[in-house]
């Protein structure tokens, strides 16, 4: 693991990556003080309902982030929105408690003294309770700095950009310089954050007014200025994790680009699960996304009963996807040549061992052990139908998609899911159990967008459409190892491949 070099190569995107994460962790920041704070100094006085508000606001602390990312997206979008509102659910426990706690706990004499001197309400507050509450009130401040950088990670996972990027592709692509680094700089950021929350702690009250005050003003200028700035018309295309899904999607966006100069297109890699896609893309937060007519006929649409016989028949599911899509608005566009279909993966070792050749064959594995992402656990033409039509019961282990080959590899598990063309296939010497009895069905991928959308942009669906019917299995695992195995970018690798057979030059 070359660490420095990974970093001299990413410090760019580092960059990059460091702003977001400050902007998103600031705006988060000042937000929930300016709720908390407040409602802290509120709940002095209305003691009933401060105990009311302290389970609430651990309640929501209780929330799962990827939950409430999920539950906010078709109202809020993608982005950092989402995240920023995330962020400040989880800081105003903190704030609030510590608000509370420190002025509820000072000493009834200075309250009586400060009474004596006959000193307003405000006078009394600002005098007497906030200066001898501030150490606690920083102290909630300082850690919930704490908490929304470390959880401001996540935000990655709904293109809202940060640190949480290079962790992310660090784990997809088994790069643990890339993750290292996105960890050690979340790291550092809280601590410096802290750190400086510390040193004007120590300054005297009045001046530590004055910089939360200018804290407020400055984020509130800085969510003010998000706002209402002139935003230009942008096509946005997210793609789900992997390196397979970021090829694609910055092929799109230099097949568009290759034809409107004054485009300016917008991705969002490694946004996450199927459901997190579909429903920014029905919400109008994307604008397309790679999506595969497998993934469409099992988890997008509802098929009729004649519509499943056909397809278990072996009918080509693309004129089914796109009829039932039609039907919500949407459209699949002509599909690529390859079938990126599910598949279960062994090692070699095992599979010499135990005699395997087909997915049957697993039922010959003492107490095996299957390491499935979630996504495909769940899924009719996943491990339920193979559950169904071969017999199976394994032990499952849910794992994130990113992790299934590594558990795979270090024997902690014996089977996984994957693609037909997984890189990891060819770089870790595995192999894909055969299905003869067609669990898995036909996956080709082509670009999902909304069907108005695409009426109104016909040009730029001419140019996606260059891609119909290209691109084989041996050319996306090629592709895929380039990315994964040997470190390439995904833009570079797109711009290879459409470049080599005349596509941009096509598209013009």
């Amino acid at each position: 693991m070359n660490l420095w070099q990974t970093f001299l190569d990413k410090r760019g995107d580092l960059l990059l990556a460091l702003g977001q994460h400050i902007q998103i962790s600031l705006i988060a920041l000042v937000i929930a003080v300016a709720i908390a704070v407040p409602l802290g100094i509120w709940a002095q006085g209305h003691r009933r309902f401060a105990q009311t508000l302290l389970q609430l606001t651990g309640i929501l602390q209780t929330i799962p982030s990827l939950a409430l990312l999920g539950l906010l997206i078709p109202f809020v979008g993608i982005g950092t929105t989402p995240a920023i509102i995330a962020l400040v659910v989880y800081a105003l426990l903190p704030i609030f408690q510590n608000t509370y706690v420190g002025l509820t706990e000072i000493d009834p004499a200075y309250q009586e003294a400060a009474a004596a001197f006959g000193m307003s309400r405000w006078q009394k507050l600002r005098r007497v309770e906030l200066p001898l509450a501030l150490p606690v009130i920083m102290g909630g401040i300082r850690t919930a700095t704490v908490l929304i950088i470390g959880t401001a990670t996540l935000a990655a996972l709904i293109g809202g950009g940060g640190l949480g990027n290079f962790i992310l592709l660090g784990i997809n692509r088994n790069d643990a310089a890339l993750t290292l680094i996105g960890a050690l700089a979340s790291a550092a950021l809280a601590l410096v954050f802290s750190a400086g929350l510390a040193l004007i702690q120590k300054l005297r009250f009045r001046y530590v007014a004055y910089a939360l005050g200018a804290l407020l003003v400055i984020g509130g200028g800085v969510v003010g200025y998000q706002a209402l700035r002139p935003k230009p018309e942008t096509i946005t295309i997210a793609g789900k994790l992997g390196s397979e899904p970021e090829v694609l999607i910055n092929m799109y966006k230099d097949l568009i680009e290759a034809g409107h100069e004054n485009v300016r297109v917008v991705l969002k890699p490694n946004f996450g699960q199927t459901s997190f896609l579909y429903a920014a893309l029905k919400s109008d937060k994307i604008d397309l996304y790679p999506e595969f007519t497998g993934t469409v006929v099992t988890s997008l649409v509802k098929p009729s009963a004649k519509d499943k016989q056909a397809l278990a028949n072996g009918a080509n599911s693309y004129p089914i996807a796109n009829r039932l899509l039609a039907k919500q608005g949407m459209i699949l566009q002509k599909p690529m040549r390859y079938n990126n279909t599910y598949a279960l993966v062994v090692r070699q070792a095992d599979a010499q061992r135990y005699g395997l050749k087909t997915i049957a064959d697993l039922d010959r594995i003492p107490q095996a052990q299957a390491g499935f992402d979630l996504e495909f656990a769940n899924r009719a033409d996943g491990y339920q139908g193979v559950k169904q039509a071969y017999g199976l019961d394994l032990k499952l282990h849910s794992l994130d998609a990113s992790l299934r080959y590594q558990a795979l590899v270090k024997g902690q598990v014996q089977v996984t899911d994957g693609y037909s063309t997984d890189s990891q296939i060819a770089q870790y010497h595995l192999l894909a159990l055969q299905d003869p009895k067609h669990v898995f069905a036909t996956y080709r991928g082509a670009p999902l967008m909304r069907s108005r959308w695409a009426q109104q942009h016909p040009a730029m669906v001419k140019r996606l459409n260059r891609l119909a019917n290209k691109i084989t299995e041996t050319d996306m695992q090629q592709m895929n190892y380039a990315v994964n195995v040997q470190k390439q970018s995904a833009a570079k690798v797109a711009k290879q491949y459409l470049q080599k057979h005349g596509l941009l030059k096509e598209a013009q």
